[in-house]
């Protein structure tokens, strides 16, 4: 049963990826870097304060590209569910390479099959955007495998899919895969390192190489 559920879960991520490959053949490359730090800090045994803040370099690594400070909570009712509304204020580089203030209230679910060998999370995450090119609200589903790495103690490995649908073209429309590895440095430090593809036929740039690092800090 197991094996069977690894199986389906990897081919789905499989599909996802050439899907979006075959839609993106005449999309814009660009190769970034991909940078943040997470605080929590437990506010009771069910609920945390979050911030953070975000920083991603592109245009091949060139030139900051986009930042992002968030604030917000999350109730973790068990170990397997975990719910977290929070707002982000976010600087991006339009298509034209100038700066636009966009903020953006988010509410993310998730949800995690425990198991003894590997771990299969689903997560939903819906987001209102306020744009000064207009409105619109997302929703990005993602489901991540991840197991221990049986030679670095407190690591694992992970991979996510994620695919993003837009309300102004009412489809989805890109698709993130990313493989990582995720250390547990300290009892209050987690280190994420990570690469991600980027498959989008709307955005400019819209295939992007990204290796990146998550910084976990909770107190």
């Amino acid at each position: 049963m197991k094996n069977k559920l690894i199986f389906t879960t990897f081919f789905i991520i499989c599909l996802a990826v050439f899907s979006a490959n075959a839609q993106t053949l005449v999309s814009q490359n660009d190769v970034e870097s991909w940078n943040d730090v997470q605080l929590t800090v437990p506010l009771s045994k069910k609920i945390d304060f979050w911030n953070a803040v975000v920083m991603r370099f592109g245009k091949n690594v060139s030139r900051l590209q986009d930042a992002r400070y968030g604030i917000g909570f999350i109730f973790h009712p068990n170990k397997s569910w975990a719910f977290q509304p929070f707002y982000l204020s976010i600087k991006a580089r339009d298509s034209q390479g100038r700066f636009r203030h966009e903020n953006r209230f988010s509410f993310r679910a998730s949800y995690k099959f425990l198991f003894k060998k590997f771990g299969l999370t689903h997560r939903s995450l819906y987001e209102y955007r306020f744009r000064t090119t207009g409105n619109i609200w997302q929703y990005r589903p993602s489901i991540t495998v991840d197991k221990e790495i049986k030679f670095i103690p407190k690591a694992k490995f992970y991979v996510t899919d994620e695919v993003f649908y837009f309300s102004n073209l009412k489809k989805f429309t890109r698709n993130r895969i990313t493989v990582g590895i995720s250390k547990t440095l300290t009892k209050k430090l987690t280190l994420d390192i990570f690469y991600t593809r980027q498959n989008d036929g709307n955005s400019r740039p819209g295939d992007i190489h990204a290796i990146g690092a998550n910084w976990k800090i909770k107190l």
